[in-house]
């Protein structure tokens, strides 16, 4: 599970403070998915940048399986979000000229696992995303949309304990919204992993286990 304690995290902009993050508290427990709303600005990718241990906090703390990621070394870091977590970014980062099936394979390659059996992994992924077709495409050929499911592919690769998905459905379709949702939901049920979903989706309450507002840097129930 993933426990956020008394998360806080401060900005100075110009002669202000924002306060991103105030005190901010929020478990979720295997098999759950939990989406965060909230307006642009109010802190909701700053929390899940510090829950992939790619920012730290200024106060609190967060744990996951028991280890205070924020306490972790650089190397620690790196080796959390290989095995313990998969991150699923705003902006669709790939590779020029590689293809989708070994974008999505990247993290199984760090891993070390063979080519052949990472694309074995991933292929039933990249399908359930309607990326069947699409295996050997370069990002180049690809939609926005058709790039984020990718990364999706690429997050729940390594059976994640924790899934942290920062808009994961905003370069997407309708149809294929629900599509992502519903696969999210799919994979915390059968694997029993964590996820906290940012979205502006009003579809996602649907497939949410509970839906939090995160608003002036404080988290309410929506």
């Amino acid at each position: 599970m993933i426990a956020i304690e008394r998360l806080v995290k401060h900005y100075r902009s110009g002669e202000e403070t924002v306060r991103a993050l105030d005190g901010v508290s929020l478990a979720v427990h295997p098999g759950e998915l939990v989406a965060l709303y909230g307006p642009s600005g109010s802190g909701k990718t700053t929390l899940l940048t510090i829950a992939a241990a790619l920012l730290a906090p200024d106060a609190g703390r967060v744990v996951v399986g028991g280890t205070d990621v924020g306490r972790l070394s650089r190397r620690g870091a790196a080796r959390y979000r290989m095995r313990q977590v998969g991150y699923v970014a705003q902006t669709p980062d790939l590779l020029a000229g590689v293809a989708a099936i070994d974008q999505a394979a990247l993290k199984l390659y760090g891993a070390r696992v063979g080519v052949r059996e990472a694309h074995r992994q991933v292929a039933p992924l990249l399908d359930r995303l309607g990326l069947g077709d699409r295996l050997r495409h370069r990002p180049e050929q690809l939609s926005a949309g058709e790039r984020q499911r990718v990364l999706i592919a690429r997050a729940l690769s390594t059976e994640p304990d924790l899934v942290l998905a920062d808009e994961p459905t905003g370069s997407l379709d309708a149809r294929r919204s629900r599509d992502v949702l519903r696969l999210l939901t799919e994979v915390c049920r059968e694997r029993g992993c964590a996820m906290l979903l940012v979205t502006h989706d009003p579809d996602a309450a649907a497939y949410a286990t509970r839906v939090s507002t995160l608003r002036d840097g404080r988290l309410t129930p929506a």
